[in-house]
């Protein structure tokens, strides 16, 4: 109104200065990952030419490089081991920093040779998923008790001493796994009010096989055998198929990494251990997967109650052969059922419309195993 000198556009707070630079929390994320390792010092590599030992899977890759060179008549493009130095210096070099505990955990001083040089900021097998916390008394002591993996136990303070906490305080210890007792409400925190009994194992992330590397050396051996897993989503059946597949004389598992179970600490109890000696690989189509162990020479047979195969006359068996076994449920999906060479069923003298898919498993490869000792 007239008169009136208020200027309502008018601006009432200081105008805002110059962004300033990241120098705080997230500095971390301008920094770089560090320079990249040529080929020939990259021990995953098949062009590595160090001197450290030559991991099994590179020298895969090499070999099956000379192979295919040999076959197209060019040189391979691998690289020459032991021919560059690759370890790590002593004294102030670099590399050579070690924290005070790791070095205590390792039972040495800080400087030495550690092994083959890795990039920083980056891992020689990144992996999807954290590390699992492994909750109560006894399952606590049956994965110590399967030789389960393990970087760190929680114990609460002031827990009732028993047994199997003695069980579990004094193995942890003699394997050198860190035992960190906090109070009961953080562990609380840590395991999301999941009943915990005052204990938590911390699992890392499991380190799965490359399928390539699976399939090729699966083939080296003299009758290959290989599972497949269609859709198995309880970690029990996983790990029981796992510890049948190393009980008969399995060479691999593989199994979809959407979908399905993978190697929990849960699977890696139930297979008694077997996970460590037997290689898991995660594949991203089952069908593809499937095809290139076809491909490959192996005969895809799918268990099916309904298969028009008998799995006593399997003749099968004593070739290169690749088990696939179907989800709990379901079974075989149709597109990995049309996929397999053969249906195999298992004759049933009772009215049981079908097994457990672990069960399922154990006794066609019980079967397997009986049929290629009887033929060799």
């Amino acid at each position: 109104m007239p008169g009136n000198t208020h200027n309502a556009s008018k601006r009432a707070t200081a105008k805002k200065g110059a962004a300033m630079g990241s120098g705080g929390k997230n500095r971390g994320s301008l920094k770089g990952r560090g320079k990249t390792l040529p080929a020939d010092e990259r021990p995953w590599h098949k062009g590595y030419s160090g001197t450290e030992k030559l991991p099994e899977k590179t020298a895969r890759k090499q070999d099956k490089e000379r192979r295919a060179a040999a076959a197209e008549g060019r040189a391979p493009k691998i690289g020459q081991p032991g021919t560059k130095d690759t370890t790590w210096g002593r004294g102030g070099g670099r590399g050579t920093s070690m924290t005070r505990a790791t070095a205590a955990a390792r039972g040495g001083r800080a400087s030495g040779p550690r092994g083959p040089r890795v990039a920083p900021g980056r891992k020689s097998n990144p992996t999807k998923e954290g590390p699992e916390l492994l909750l109560g008394r006894n399952p606590v002591v049956e994965a110590l008790r399967a030789l389960v993996p393990a970087t760190a136990l929680y114990v609460a303070q002031g827990i009732d001493i028993d047994d199997r906490i003695t069980e579990i305080v004094r193995t942890s210890g003699d394997r050198g796994i860190p035992i960190l007792e906090i109070s009961r409400n953080e562990l609380d925190r840590m395991t999301g009010g999941v009943l915990h009994q005052g204990v938590g194992l911390q699992v890392p992330p499991f380190a799965y096989e490359d399928f390539d590397d699976l399939v090729a050396a699966s083939l080296e051996q003299t009758a290959p055998l290989l599972v497949a897993l269609d859709g198995i989503t309880d970690p029990r059946n996983l790990g029981a198929v796992i510890r049948s597949v190393a009980a008969f004389g399995g060479h691999g598992v593989f199994m979809t990494e959407r979908r399905a179970a993978g190697i929990t600490a849960t699977a890696w109890r139930t297979s008694a251990g077997a996970a460590a000696r037997v290689p898991v690989s995660q594949v991203v189509n089952l069908t593809r997967a499937i095809k290139a162990a076809q491909k490959a020479g192996f005969t895809a047979i799918g268990l099916d109650a309904d298969g028009e195969t008998d799995l006593y006359q399997l003749e099968a068996a004593v070739g290169p052969l690749l088990v696939v076994v179907g989800s709990e449920g379901r079974g075989l999906s149709r597109l990995v059922g049309e996929t397999c060479d053969l249906r195999v069923g298992i004759p049933m003298a009772s009215d049981v419309e079908s097994l457990n898919a672990s069960v399922a498993a154990a006794v066609t490869l019980a079967e397997v195993s009986r049929r290629r000792r009887a033929q060799g």
